[in-house]
């Protein structure tokens, strides 16, 4: 394959992994807790260099060109979203650092971290995530049960207070921002072992708005969508050029 065309498939497929993370950013514009992927880049260096194979002989222009560019993990970005006041009293926005503990639904007992503080209450008066229906966990890791009518208030602390009495405390939880990888719905995983305790303050009556910003994601999705043009045209133009050399040398011979 001709080398400027590997080139510009290596660009297009990054092009359309951009376009594709910030599309869905934009789609969780109005997700309660959502927190925006960042993709990431990087050059490839040229092969002989990747392969540790210094005496392979080769163009040295085309070692100067590189190999084009690859993906790396994306990062979240964890900047506090805006708050927005509800009124409903199981509602909880994190203002600073933290997360609140839910359990997974499949079953395995694993405890997740989300920023969605919209909360409910199931049949079995167990206090769950509205979204979902995970179990929202107190600071032990088990779950919380409010049963009866009466008011409910919730502390900056976490703990909740039923007609003045104290029934349980939510257990906001913290991880080193590298390490959490989202699930989808608001809701993060992070090695158990790394999950300690936030220190946020939370707000009863209101909920995180998404951390997306319009505009600028916007601009990034249509950036990236001229940037997938750009490279189909050039592969489109390689082809071209391939085919004349083919139609040419045809002639010759």
């Amino acid at each position: 394959m001709n080398y400027g065309l590997q080139l510009s498939a290596s660009g297009l497929f990054t092009a359309l992994h951009r376009q594709d993370v910030f599309t869905n950013n934009l789609a969780n514009m109005d997700s309660v807790g959502f927190k925006p992927l960042i993709p990431t880049t990087t050059f490839r260096k040229a092969v002989a260099e990747e392969d540790n194979l210094p005496r392979v002989p080769g163009d040295e222009l085309m070692r100067r060109l590189g190999g084009g560019t690859m993906l790396l993990p994306e990062r979240i970005d964890f900047a506090q979203g805006s708050i927005r006041m509800t009124h409903a009293p199981l509602d909880v926005a994190i203002e600073g650092e933290g997360f609140l503990r839910v359990e997974s639904s499949s079953g395995e007992g694993k405890t997740l971290l989300t920023r969605d503080g919209r909360m409910t209450r199931n049949a079995q008066n167990e206090l769950v995530m509205a979204s979902t229906g995970m179990r929202v966990l107190d600071e032990g890791g088990s779950p919380i049960e409010i049963e009866g009518a009466g008011e409910i208030k919730i502390n900056g602390d976490g703990r909740i207070e039923q007609n003045g009495q104290v029934v349980a405390r939510l257990g906001l939880a913290s991880a080193d921002e590298r390490t959490i990888r989202p699930m989808g719905h608001g809701v993060f995983e992070a090695p158990q072992g790394v999950i300690g305790r936030g220190s946020g303050r939370i707000i009863q009556f209101g909920v995180e708005e998404s951390g997306v910003d319009e505009v600028r994601a916007l601009m990034a999705m249509s950036n990236s969508s001229r940037e997938v043009e750009a490279n189909v045209d050039l592969m489109r133009a390689h082809d071209r050029l391939s085919q004349r050399a083919i139609e040419a040398l045809g002639r010759a011979s």
